[in-house]
């Protein structure tokens, strides 16, 4: 969806900037490509600089709660250095990489009501207006619908999505939050766990999978979180008994039973864990006091036959939000901003 407006900093009369996206969805690490279509206004306007942000909605959770603000995650220049005459139409065509950490917005089709956006800003004579906003639609990478695919014929099943602001300790994480695929346990682990939380940090070389446990208190104990991590390649997707592995990850997490009462200090959710590599079925275990996220803005994702399939329940699903995003970028845009 396209929000055109104009500039409002130079007044009636001034261009106006409509930014258009290559259709269909791009995925971590994928080519970002478009036009810039610009209209002259009543005058002729120098145009400085054309600057396309990165920007997604995050929570931030605190001891009084959580709020929601917007973070800009990566920007660049698509184009500048030219005069705009009045009346005359001009586009800027664009191609960019996305971070590789970039969260997926949709899974088989279906939105998960992750709010990501592209802003296009425009320098006019020392002016700046950020003047369009377009909804980024992003796909998984194939190891990462690979994993979501197993979880699927596990019998587990996603309950929401969401962004949280915060580092994950121990990892090598880059940008300022983090993505949370919250799933339902499948029937042989629901007597384990309340839920699982599965976090995705993808560089060009592979990519680290977090999974977190919710795990239920026993008859003489209390219920807290288990964490492990492990790290995957791009290649060779199509060779691995996903099932396996990830049934073995789970199995690996649940059945942990550490210590976790002193690893409860962080600036990332998710405590400190070192940095050795560990490969396809190598885990990092640490049970730790990583907050609870409340529920997402995302929709429900019951398990297929042939994996994951999303179906509405409740809540506000991506097309839904879109529809408010850009007053809800604007309502935040002093919020949580990452320069």
């Amino acid at each position: 969806m396209v929000f055109k407006r104009l500039l409002g900093s130079l007044g009636v009369g001034g261009p106006t900037v409509d930014t258009v996206l290559a259709p269909g969805p791009t995925a971590p690490g994928g080519t970002l490509s478009g036009q810039v279509h610009l209209k002259g206004g009543s005058g002729d306007f120098d145009i400085e600089h054309i600057t396309l942000e990165l920007v997604a909605r995050v929570e931030a959770e605190h001891e009084d709660g959580e709020d929601h603000g917007v973070v800009t995650f990566d920007r660049f220049v698509a184009g500048g250095g030219f005069r705009l005459a009045q009346g005359v139409e001009h586009s800027v065509p664009f191609t960019a990489t996305l971070p590789w950490e970039t969260p997926i917005t949709e899974l088989y089709g279906q939105g998960l009501g992750i709010v990501l956006g592209v802003r296009t800003e425009l320098s006019i004579a020392g002016a700046k207006d950020k003047g369009d906003l377009d909804q980024l639609t992003v796909g998984p990478l194939p190891v990462q619908e690979a994993i979501l695919e197993a979880f699927g014929r596990l019998g587990f099943g996603f309950k929401s999505a969401d962004l949280e602001y915060g580092r994950i300790g121990g990892t090598g994480q880059q940008l300022p939050f983090y993505q949370e695929l919250e799933l339902s346990p499948a029937p042989q682990y629901a007597h384990a766990v309340n839920e699982i939380e599965v976090t995705f940090l993808a560089t060009p070389g592979g990519m680290e999978v977090i999974l977190e446990a919710d795990k239920r208190g026993g008859l003489f104990s209390g219920g807290h979180d288990a964490v492990t991590r492990f790290t995957v390649g791009h290649d060779g997707v199509h060779h691995q008994d996903w099932n396996s592995l990830v049934d073995s990850w789970v199995r690996q997490l649940v059945e942990h039973h550490s210590s976790y009462a002193s690893h409860t200090s962080y600036d990332s959710g998710y405590g400190h864990t070192d940095h050795s590599s560990h490969h396809y079925g190598e885990p990092q275990h640490h049970d730790g006091g990583h907050h609870r996220s409340g529920p997402g803005m995302g929709t429900v994702v019951a398990a297929g036959a042939a994996g994951l399939a999303v179906g509405v329940v409740g809540g506000m699903v991506a097309a839904e939000v879109i529809d408010e995003v850009g007053d809800s970028f604007e309502g935040d845009d002093d919020e949580g901003d990452e320069d």
